[in-house]
């Protein structure tokens, strides 16, 4: 007698393939769905720190800012004191500078020429008098420019009037300061003490 199989073998063979295709695909869609959880967390912990990082360089920028403005506020000062300063040098180094000038111009005064009016103007001076003669004038001008304390004398004017009896020359003059050099200045203070 010939036996036949009557059950559904195909069936069965094509459920247990649907099985395993079925299990193979939830493994599958688990170890991608973990493969891409693990990358996520990963990748957000990348980033989280990336951001703590830049969160820190933040800070110590905006600290170094502060120092920056705290360092530029500290040179305005010092320029503020160091000017303060140099005006103090500067007084401290003419504060007996008109009676050297008033001094000197006496000294290199003429005989016959009177002085009407001195004003000075930083280290120009102008000079307007009267002389009895024009070599006069001329001398006092020689005398100004071999002076220690002046020079560049210039002679603006000169004119003659005649008075009731004396003819008089009056004249206008200027002439600059020599400007003390540091060594100088320092030669003098340390030859007083």
């Amino acid at each position: 007698m010939i036996r036949v199989n009557l059950l559904p073998h195909r069936q069965i063979k094509r459920a247990a393939r649907q099985r395993e295709f079925g299990m193979l695909s939830m493994f599958t869609a688990i170890a991608a769905a973990a493969l891409v959880f693990l990358g996520y967390t990963y990748i957000d912990a990348r980033v989280q720190a990336q951001a703590a990082r830049n969160a820190r360089l933040d800070t110590a920028i905006a600290s170094l800012d502060k120092e920056i403005e705290d360092i530029k506020d500290l040179k305005d000062q010092i320029n503020i004191m160091l000017e303060r300063k140099q005006v103090v040098e500067n007084l401290q180094t003419n504060r007996s500078q008109s009676v050297v000038v008033l001094d000197e111009i006496s000294r290199q005064l003429p005989e016959g020429v009177f002085l009407r009016s001195i004003k000075q103007q930083g280290s120009a001076i102008t000079l307007e008098g009267v002389a009895d003669t024009n070599s006069r004038v001329a001398t006092l001008v020689r005398n100004f420019s071999t002076s220690n304390w002046m020079e560049s004398p210039n002679l603006v004017e000169i004119r003659s009037e005649s008075g009731a009896k004396t003819k008089q020359n009056i004249f206008s003059l200027s002439v600059n300061l020599k400007v003390a050099k540091p060594e100088d200045a320092a030669a003098k203070v340390g030859g007083k003490s």
